[in-house]
């Protein structure tokens, strides 16, 4: 369904069928192409049931309404550091480069939840980025903030309720072994802010691991982790731990630098929206410096 009264009216679509944002949108605008269309939606002028939406791969469903009203959204968001994936008036869902800390350390590098509190005080409102969870300074991807404190605490107080399936990916040393397996160990950090894995209970953190290759190829291996619990530097250390440390980690024994980076990247955040009760899930395509390392 289709209205249209004048130039700046918005375009309304009603969802009859499963689909995902970016195809629909080129479909329902008589086959724009995938560059516009994805320019629409990145261009935060795309509205999922009245809330904008600025990731491409959102899964519609039917009943829901898109909106492409490029005269209700004034307000554009550029940064060189990350992206916002999705957004409504409680939360923020953000896709980090690496090398940008989440949150002050008290020094006047930038960090994402300042780039964040800008965006937001350009907007005019009162809200603030509260952070949910972290990921390390030099880790890439899919990070969670809160619009408030009241949200921010739903989710750390129901993190293991709401957040349903949190996955990343890592680019490590060499062909691992074993197609999966599990890690567990307890994790101690010492002055030197080095984390040391231990396979008895030495009175410190437990941490439990499980990974999947998914590709082997010229010396190195890619693995989807996804994390029983979250301590500091956990993969990192584990992936050491067996002999297959992440690509450009020299804090844990990696000399290659080959790409750059540390080669460790959080593609895939799932949960339930704390206010709305509403399933989200969000996907971040593989970075290209891993895909490089694996088919040049």
């Amino acid at each position: 369904m289709i209205m249209r009264k004048k130039t700046n009216t918005p375009l309304v679509f009603k969802v009859t069928g499963e689909a995902q944002l970016l195809p629909f949108i080129m479909e329902k605008m008589h086959g724009i192409s995938r560059n516009r269309a994805k320019a629409l939606i990145t261009n935060r002028v795309v509205l999922v049931d009245n809330k904008i939406t600025t990731y491409p791969l959102t899964v519609l469903v039917p009943g829901q309404v898109v909106q492409i009203d490029r005269s209700k959204h004034k307000m554009t968001f550029h940064s060189n550091d990350l992206d916002i994936v999705y957004e409504d008036p409680y939360l923020l869902v953000i896709d980090k480069r690496p090398g940008l800390l989440s949150m002050s350390n008290n020094t006047r590098q930038e960090t994402a939840q300042s780039v964040l509190n800008r965006y937001l005080e350009k907007g005019g409102g009162r809200n603030t980025a509260h952070l949910v969870h972290r990921l390390d300074r030099d880790t890439s991807g899919l990070m969670l903030y809160a619009k408030d404190v009241q949200t921010q605490q739903s989710f750390i107080q129901g993190w293991r309720e709401l957040v349903t399936d949190r996955r990343y990916v890592a680019l490590v040393s060499g062909e691992v072994e074993k197609n999966e397996g599990d890690i567990r160990s307890w994790l101690t950090e010492d002055k030197r802010f080095i984390t040391h894995s231990s396979p008895v209970d030495n009175g410190g953190k437990f941490a439990h691991t499980h990974y999947r290759v998914l590709q082997r190829a010229n010396g190195y291996s890619l693995v989807e982790l996804e994390l029983e619990t979250g301590r500091k530097n956990q993969i990192r250390v584990h992936m050491a731990e067996i002999g297959h440390p992440v690509v450009g980690d020299r804090k844990y024994g990696n000399d290659d630098d080959s790409i750059r980076r540390l080669a460790l990247h959080a593609y895939m955040l799932c949960f339930r929206h704390p206010v709305t009760g509403k399933y989200l899930r969000f996907e971040t395509p593989l970075p290209l410096s891993f895909e490089k390392c694996l088919n040049d």
